[in-house]
């Protein structure tokens, strides 16, 4: 416990921040490892531009919420905010998942946390994405969301929308696994709105040269479906059920950990609401925490004086139970906020809900 997580070590790896020879080795090796990945990959989605691999389609329209890169780009919340505007259209929506990590018959991280976020929505989870999104429609669902649905290409989606990371928005420049990249950056081009997450971490002059080298050529469509947008704390949930106010947070000597792709936003979330924090503990993402974890670091924070543990809410759903009876246990939730172009993307899920309205509108209730 309290090694650096996998993710962050390989980030630091492939962006060069690791220097030595070995070092330097390795990211040789990576990129010839990305070569025939990319190959791949390209290869792939030229068969689906060209209808050579079959696309299904399911009777209720399909919103998918998804990304470029790998590790967090704070796109969990992104799909909340959509869930949550269908909801508000009068659409039952469904969020589809994989269900990455997940146990047979448990929920995954996200849908655990969009389970508590979002309960107006129904959640399944399924890698066949298709045969998902079918369980949902007979169980009455009218609007399916996908998370992490950009390259499951398979289903055919009324509305793409990709999260980008404003503090790596490029995904070190390269393709997985010598960077961070799921796909290469023209692959935005199936997008049809982009929403830029962590927008308030950059300044305004950072932000116009991410959305120039994005929507430069064929993504100059993408300039008005844009949105800009920042992770907002909006309240501490515990593990009894309850909520604190965020500013119970403040001066408050805390231990933090966290099992997630990307624990520099959440250090800088503790940061922007002045926790005093006493020791913060990494996992690896999606870390499967057990009891002698909690041992572990209750004793700590015992030892430092810490007045509670505080983890983000992806890993809070994962607490065992009874952990709180010693120590306090809270996540810092996050909600998405538009600072511009919200209503241009809002829009587009508007017109999605208005179809699934559409397609419903001769069933009985």
């Amino acid at each position: 416990m309290g090694m650096l997580p996998d993710a962050e070590t390989f980030k630091r790896l492939v962006d060069g921040s690791t220097p030595g020879v070995g070092a330097e080795a390795a990211r040789l090796a990576l990129a010839a490892v990305a070569l025939p990945y990319g190959l791949a990959v390209a290869a792939r989605n030229a068969a689906y531009d060209r209808g050579l691999l079959h696309v299904s389609r399911v009777p209720t329209p399909v919103i998918s919420v998804g990304n470029l890169t790998l590790g967090g780009t704070g796109k969990t919340p992104l799909v909340a905010w959509v869930a949550r505007r269908l909801a508000a259209a009068g659409r039952r929506p469904a969020i589809i998942s994989r269900g990455y990590g997940a146990r047979p018959g448990e929920r995954s991280d996200e849908a655990a946390e969009l389970g508590l976020v979002v309960p107006e929505a129904m959640h399944v989870a399924n890698r066949d994405r298709t045969a998902g999104c079918r369980t949902a429609i007979a169980a009455g669902c009218d609007a399916a969301v996908l998370d992490d649905g950009f390259q499951h290409r398979r289903l055919h989606r009324d509305l793409d929308i990709v999260a980008i990371d404003a503090t790596d928005p490029f995904g070190c420049g390269r393709l997985f696994p010598r960077g961070l990249l799921r796909e290469s950056l023209a692959g935005l081009a199936r997008a049809d709105a982009v929403v830029l997450t962590r927008a308030s971490a950059i300044d305004g002059e950072q932000r116009k040269a991410i959305r120039s080298a994005l929507t430069a050529g064929d993504g100059q469509r993408l300039q008005e479906a844009w949105m800009e947008a920042e992770h907002r704390p909006v309240t501490v949930r515990l593990t009894d059920g309850g909520t604190r106010p965020l500013d119970s947070l403040r001066g408050l000597p805390v231990m933090a950990f966290a099992g997630i792709g990307n624990p520099a936003a959440f250090r800088a979330t503790l940061a922007r609401l002045a926790a005093e924090v006493i020791e913060f503990v990494p996992f690896p993402d999606h870390h499967a925490y057990t009891a002698a974890d909690f041992e572990r670091l209750t004793a700590r924070a015992a030892r430092h004086g810490a007045a509670m543990l505080v983890t983000t809410l992806k890993d809070l759903v994962k607490v065992p139970a009874g952990r709180s009876r010693d120590l306090p246990v809270g996540a810092v939730e996050i909600a998405i906020e538009p600072l511009s172009g919200g209503e241009h993307v809002a829009a587009l899920i508007d017109a999605v809900a208005s179809r699934a309205g559409a397609s419903t509108a001769g069933r009985r209730p």
